[in-house]
C-alpha cells in the first residue's frame, strides 16, 4: 500500500497541491514554454511584485489571534502539544503566502492557473502588460501569455448562455457599449463547437444592447474564451491587440526598431539620390551623345 501510495504522489503534477481548476475560480490563466515549475516561480514573483504596488503588501491577520491562543497553551508542557503547534504555524505561514496568489492544476499540458483572492485580474494583468509594454523590459523566460480569468463556468453551451448574460453586463449593457471580438481556444475538449460557441456570445452581446458591434481589427473590447476539459474560463480584456494577444515575450520587443530603421533608409537613399547624379557620367554620356550625332 505504502508503495502504490508512493507512486500516486508522484504521477500528480506539482503546484496544485491537489487543487483543480473549476467552475466558480478567479484567477489568471498562463501558457509557459515546456517547464511549468519555473512558469509558477516566475508568475509568483511577477504577480506579488505588481500585487504589492497595486494592493499593498499583503496584510496577515491570524497572528494575533495564535499569540493568544499560545499564550493560553503556555502552561502545557506536553512535547506532543508543542509539535502541534509548530506544525499548525508552518501550515498556516504557508497558506498565507498563498493566500493572494495560489497555484491550482489547470488540467492541460504548459498551461497554469494562479487562483487569485481579494484582487481584480483584469486590471493585475493589464498593468503589468502596460507597464512592461512602456518600459520594454523583460522579465520572464518561461511565461508566453498572460490572460485574466473574471469568472468561469461550466463549459457546457447552456451554462455558458446562463452564465454570460449577467458576465457580460459591466461592458455591454446600455447604456454601456463598445466594439468587440471573440477569442476562442479548447484545450482537451471536443464535445463544444467554436462556432457555435462565438455565435451563441455574439448574440448575447447584442441583445445587451444593439449598437454593441463587432471589430476584428481594433476591438474596444476582446472577449477571451478558454475551455480546459469540462470548465469555461471568461474575460474581458482592453488592448488586447496593442498589448500583442496578452504575451509577455512579444510585449517587450519595441517598434522603435522599424522606426530607427526608416530614417536611416531614407537617409541613405537620399544620400544615394545626391550622389547619383554625377558629373563626369553626365559629361560621358553627352559625349558620347554629341559622337553619334
Amino acid at each position: 500500500k505504502g508503495r502504490f501510495a508512493a507512486a500516486g504522489r508522484a504521477k500528480r503534477p506539482r503546484g496544485g497541491g491537489g487543487r483543480q481548476l473549476e467552475a466558480g475560480m478567479r484567477g489568471i490563466l498562463i501558457t509557459c514554454n515546456m517547464n511549468e515549475r519555473k512558469c509558477v516561480g516566475e508568475a509568483y514573483s511577477l504577480l506579488g511584485e505588481y500585487g504589492d504596488l497595486l494592493y499593498g503588501p499583503e496584510q496577515f491577520s491570524d497572528p494575533e489571534e495564535r499569540l493568544s491562543g499560545s499564550d493560553r497553551e503556555e502552561d502545557e508542557d506536553d512535547v506532543e502539544a508543542a509539535l502541534k503547534k509548530e506544525v499548525d504555524q508552518i501550515r498556516a505561514s504557508t497558506e498565507q503566502k498563498l493566500r493572494r496568489f495560489q497555484s491550482v492544476e489547470s488540467g492541460a499540458n504548459n498551461v497554469v492557473f494562479i487562483r487569485t483572492q481579494g484582487i481584480e485580474p483584469e486590471n493585475l494583468v493589464h498593468h503589468i502588460l502596460k507597464d512592461m509594454h512602456t518600459t520594454k523590459k523583460k522579465k520572464t523566460r518561461v511565461i508566453l501569455r498572460m490572460l485574466p480569468v473574471s469568472g468561469t463556468c461550466k463549459a457546457f453551451l447552456e451554462d455558458m448562455k446562463k452564465y454570460t448574460e449577467t458576465f457580460f453586463e459591466p461592458w455591454f449593457k446600455a447604456p454601456n457599449k463598445g466594439t468587440f471580438q471573440i477569442v476562442y481556444k479548447a484545450r482537451n475538449n471536443s464535445h463544444m463547437s467554436r462556432e457555435e460557441v462565438i455565435k451563441e456570445l455574439a448574440g448575447i452581446v447584442g441583445t445587451l444592447n444593439p449598437e454593441n458591434k463587432v471589430d476584428l481589427n481594433n476591438p474596444e473590447y476582446t472577449i477571451v474564451v478558454e475551455i480546459i476539459k469540462t470548465v469555461c474560463c471568461l474575460s474581458v480584456v482592453r488592448d488586447y491587440i496593442l498589448f500583442r494577444k496578452y504575451n509577455l515575450q512579444e510585449v517587450v520587443k519595441s517598434n522603435k526598431d522599424d522606426t530607427q530603421q526608416n530614417p536611416s533608409s531614407l537617409k541613405e537613399e537620399q544620400n544615394s539620390k545626391v550622389l547619383k547624379p554625377e558629373t563626369e557620367e553626365e559629361k560621358s554620356s553627352k559625349e558620347v551623345e554629341q559622337d553619334k550625332k
